[in-house]
């Protein structure tokens, strides 16, 4: 049973912040400081104005589908994490990424159910996908669609991880890893203050 989620971020920033929720000219220029050619974590940001505004885009409609389906976001925009560690996750940074990028792993016990969703791959692959239906690697079962943790749960205890018995065909440029929308930040805040008195 997985009973951690995994957030990734750059060293020396501060963890558990969103692009989306700051003004396009402040956006932008983070991303040009996290931008890294050939950091497979970094590299998402060579074309921030399109990024960010893809970004926006479909956390539209996570969050449009996460209330559907029962979920209850306090927020415009999630904190991304990740749910178990992949093979991929395991795997597939390279030696730019791993100098450059820290983890932080945080209990699931803190959060209630409908503060999460969750998407399979990243969220913007799994959207990109679903305008490709076409493409060898798009899966009608699981992308472009948005699941809630009792869905999760099951599809990795019947069939473990992204890269084991499933989604082994996606290319390595793609994240393929189980991500999570987390929509509400106040445990992740509380959490963060935390981890910093105990320093």
């Amino acid at each position: 049973m997985i009973n951690h989620l995994i957030h990734v971020y750059r060293k020396g920033t501060i963890p558990f912040q969103s692009l989306s929720a700051l003004s396009d000219a402040d956006a932008t220029k983070i991303m040009q400081n996290l931008y890294i050619e050939g950091a497979i974590f970094w590299e998402r940001f060579e074309n921030p104005a399109q990024y960010l505004k893809t970004r926006r885009q479909i956390e539209y409609r996570l969050r449009e589908e996460f209330i559907a389906k029962g979920g209850k976001p306090r927020e415009s925009y999630p904190i991304y994490m990740i749910y178990g560690r992949s093979k991929w996750l395991i795997e597939a940074p390279d030696a730019k990424t791993l100098s450059t990028t820290t983890e932080i792993q945080i209990p699931l016990s803190l959060f209630q159910k409908q503060d999460l969703s969750f998407t399979y791959p990243d969220s913007m692959v799994s959207f990109l996908l679903l305008n490709q239906k076409d493409s060898p690697y798009y899966l009608s079962d699981f992308h472009g669609k948005v699941f809630i943790l009792d869905e999760i749960q099951d599809l990795v205890q019947s069939n473990g991880l992204p890269g084991e018995k499933w989604g082994t065909n996606l290319p390595k440029y793609f994240a393929n890893y189980i991500e999570v929308q987390v929509w509400n930040q106040e445990p992740l805040l509380e959490y963060r203050n935390q981890i910093t008195l105990n320093d």
